[in-house]
């Protein structure tokens, strides 16, 4: 069996200190999509929920508010930094716990969360089928999984925009497997229901066009996209001087603001919502 190690380096080393450092402008971008997921769980107050890549735990704090003091949830990351500043944000919080471990390769109690939901957290196992299987088995028999993927690569600009503008303004990098472990790994609705399928789950998966909102302005989602995702690789890869950084960001900023709306910078996202519950 094939195990994560490289995600679980890129996501302490690599991307985790960004990932905290642009945290609360993610968690603004994001909250429609949390919401809408943990929508999908059918959350109830007692229940016990596995928060699949927790990463710094805004889901975990989210699940916690709807389940209550009688509840507890268990958010689950590989990476030891993102789980170090969830655990300092949910202090003193008694039905909250956290777990550094791989819902691929570690095992988890077997029939123990009435629910398992995640965000964003499970396009990255090198064996998603494996993955599942772990999570089913944790699953009691009239349980739900519920989860939340990037859809469509081309409806997405949030990826492809800052793509487009870095590749005019620095040049191409080096092109990545939308296949592999990453963000667009469970872009095609049929191959999330394969893999759900595979371990024994029987899926649902609704396509849904969102928006993406930040209200602090195009300048701020800009800084966010230098420091996440495409534009971020792009000035790694180039080495980007003090000039073209500050090129990117201007043109970044401007095209943001093509999309201003008066709740603040809109970008339609195409998300992929997936239930699963067990078939058996």
């Amino acid at each position: 069996m094939s195990d994560n190690s490289e995600q679980r380096d890129f996501w302490t080393d690599d991307a985790g200190p960004i990932w905290v450092e642009q945290r609360a402008g993610m968690d603004e971008l994001l909250s429609g999509i949390l919401d809408a997921t943990l929508e999908r769980a059918n959350l109830e107050a007692g229940h016990s929920v596995l928060d699949i890549g927790c990463g710094a735990g805004s889901s975990t704090l989210a699940i916690a508010e709807q389940i209550g003091e009688s509840g507890h949830v268990t958010g689950i990351d590989i990476s030891r930094t993102l789980l170090d500043d969830a655990q300092s944000r949910a202090m003193g919080r008694t039905n909250i716990g956290f777990l550094e471990a791989d819902a691929q390769t570690d095992p988890l109690v077997p029939q123990s969360a009435d629910a398992i939901v995640s965000r964003f957290g499970v396009m990255f196992f090198e064996d998603s089928v494996e993955a599942f299987k772990t999570m089913a088995a944790a699953l009691r028999d009239d349980g739900i999984i519920s989860f939340s993927a990037w859809g469509a690569i081309g409806e997405n600009p949030f990826f492809t925009l800052p793509a487009q503008i870095a590749r005019q303004i620095l040049g191409p990098i080096p092109k990545s497997d939308p296949d592999a472990p990453g963000p667009f790994a469970f872009r095609a609705p049929d191959r999330i229901e394969a893999v759900l399928s595979a371990a024994g789950l029987l899926p649902t998966v609704d396509v849904v066009t969102e928006q993406l909102v930040c209200a602090d302005g195009p300048e701020a989602l800009a800084r966010i996209m230098c420091q996440i995702g495409p534009a971020h690789s792009a000035l790694l890869y180039h080495e980007a001087d003090a000039e073209a950084q500050a090129l990117l960001m201007e043109t970044l900023t401007d095209t943001l603001g093509t999309y201003q709306t008066e709740a603040g910078i809109a970008i339609p996202a195409q998300i992929n919502y997936a239930t699963a519950r067990k078939s058996t």
